[in-house]
């Protein structure tokens, strides 16, 4: 008996995944291929977005096997990114990564400075950071004119992958209000006189929401891919959101929190809210409003320990947990990529603080777990602090499956966390959204072959809470002193890591010219 399934893809910054997803939720099979960024100056973070699709087919050939059917297929993506493409399809340059990606300072100042403050959060929500993508197009239009003459279309991940499907070109609502300040939030259309201006000979995109049809799978794709030809494709979204939808935190009220390369926190609500420090961004879903924020590194943090030791997850955690909460006294600003929420501070650098000869690894590796739970603690209180109305926290990610760092972020920030059964993350909401999408079975067709009704899936039945982290109030005044710390020491030392982003600069200019 073959199995009605749905194949979900999502591309991250350290790898893409795909999975199998059957109609009750239950996960098939997974793949997961590895991939890097470039990183060719300090700031820039780039990807050849053409690797994106060469993925995707690997992972679907990976994934398909003979006693399944894939009724539709789901995608999703980091972003907001910026990927131009010529006449042809082809990639003028690398895709430029969001807000871990910096360069674009000078243009958020002018266009700042042109616009107004006022203006662009009226239209967009939020003011320009290292996370709009507007800015980063008009850096290639300012810096790279000769490639930038040759751009005609504007992808993200997911965009880019239901193009290759489906012969489309559109873009979901929720990755369009991340590029400020081209898209108007409160019409829900491109803002016509700012596309001109800053994305001037670039086509607009056709907007649709992440769970809509954005077309289906081409000859010429299934014959790469595998998949059957004619099936439907979603529109996508960024990885963020998708990843709510996978944990059914998408609602009045949630907040998710992304344990990832980097962290994400979503909070969604009815009104749209704006605050300086955070991403005032449209939902997933119509009528849906988020307020967004993120850490440029958390998991690339530990990453960083990890390879600076030459050690392995393990022994790292077993040695983090041997540490007393407070790491012995050490305080780690986490900004080792400039920091996004709620600081937007692309020259923040990362900072430790309390050092002695007696500290060891594992009192290092501690305080960076508990350097992102303060981080997490800056952003959530910043979103409450803006009229964000928060009862519900679920958690996703990869760094789910690590019990020490739930239990630090619960114990830092006094919030209750619900894992749900599944954390795998994006491809798991992208294959929900691909489900809602997927054509119906009539019910005596179904009971014929046994297949089973096929009506729309709820999420909550998919997905389950499983765990629920509480807490320890034991930590709470150890905790509370060091946020008061973290929060001064970036204030204290401010000043000195700008100087030292100024030089590593002209350091990596000086180097370049010369070689």
């Amino acid at each position: 008996m073959r199995t009605r399934c749905t194949l979900g893809v999502d591309i991250g910054t350290s790898s893409s995944k795909g999975v199998l997803v059957d109609e009750s939720g239950t996960v098939l099979r997974t793949a997961t291929i590895a991939h890097d960024v470039a990183r060719p100056h300090p700031g820039w973070v780039e990807m050849d977005g053409r690797v994106w699709w060469d993925e995707l087919v690997a992972l679907s050939r990976e994934l398909l096997v003979e006693d399944v059917d894939v009724v539709a297929v789901g995608v999703s993506g980091m972003g907001p990114c910026v990927l131009l493409v010529d006449d042809h399809g082809v990639p003028v340059r690398p895709a430029i990564l969001y807000g871990v990606d910096t360069r674009a300072v000078e243009e958020i100042a002018e266009m700042t400075d042109e616009l107004g403050v006022d203006a662009i959060t009226a239209v967009g929500g939020s003011r320009l950071t290292s996370q709009a993508g507007g800015p980063k197009i008009h850096w290639v239009h300012r810096h790279e004119p000769e490639a930038y003459a040759r751009a005609r279309r504007l992808f993200m991940p997911a965009s880019w992958l239901a193009h290759q499907l489906t012969g489309a070109y559109v873009l979901d609502h929720q990755s369009a209000s991340q590029l400020s300040p081209l898209y108007d939030i409160q019409d829900g259309s491109w803002h016509t006189p700012w596309w001109e201006r800053y994305a001037p000979g670039l086509e607009r995109p056709e907007l649709r929401w992440p769970g809509d049809v954005a077309g289906h799978v081409t000859p010429e794709a299934a014959a790469l891919t595998n998949l059957p030809v004619g099936i439907p494709v979603i529109t996508g979204t960024i990885d963020a959101w998708t990843e709510a939808v996978s944990v059914g935190a998408q609602n009045d009220g949630d907040l998710m929190l992304m344990y990832g390369t980097t962290m994400f926190l979503v909070a969604t609500g009815t009104q749209t809210l704006r605050t300086p420090s955070m991403w005032t961004t449209v939902g997933a879903f119509p009528g849906t409003r988020n307020l967004a924020g993120g850490l440029a590194t958390s998991g690339a943090l530990t990453a960083w320990l990890r390879d600076l030791t030459g050690s392995d997850y393990p022994n790292l955690l077993a040695d983090a947990e041997s540490s007393p909460p407070g790491a012995n006294g050490l305080v780690v600003l986490p900004y080792f990529a400039g920091e996004r929420t709620p600081i937007l501070d692309p020259d923040a650098r990362g900072v430790v603080a309390g050092l002695t000869l007696s500290h060891t690894r594992g009192d290092l590796y501690r305080a960076a777990l508990e350097a992102t739970a303060m981080g997490v603690r800056h952003n959530v209180e910043t979103m409450r602090a803006a009229g964000a109305d928060v009862r519900r926290i679920v958690a996703v990610g990869g760094g789910t499956q690590g019990a020490l760092w739930l239990q630090i972020v619960s114990d830092v920030t006094g919030l209750v966390q619900e894992v749900p059964r599944t954390t795998i993350g994006a491809s798991y909401g992208a294959a929900f959204l691909a489900a809602c999408a997927a054509p119906t079975v009539d019910a005596d067709d179904a009971d014929a072959t046994g297949d089973g009704a096929t009506a729309a899936p709820r999420i909550e039945d998919w997905n389950p809470v499983a765990t629920r982290i509480t807490p320890d109030e034991t930590t709470a005044a150890t905790y509370d002193w060091l946020f008061g710390r973290y929060l001064e020491l970036y204030a204290a030392t401010r000043d000195i890591v700008h100087d030292l982003a100024r030089h590593q600069r002209d350091t990596s200019i000086t180097i370049t010219e010369t070689s």
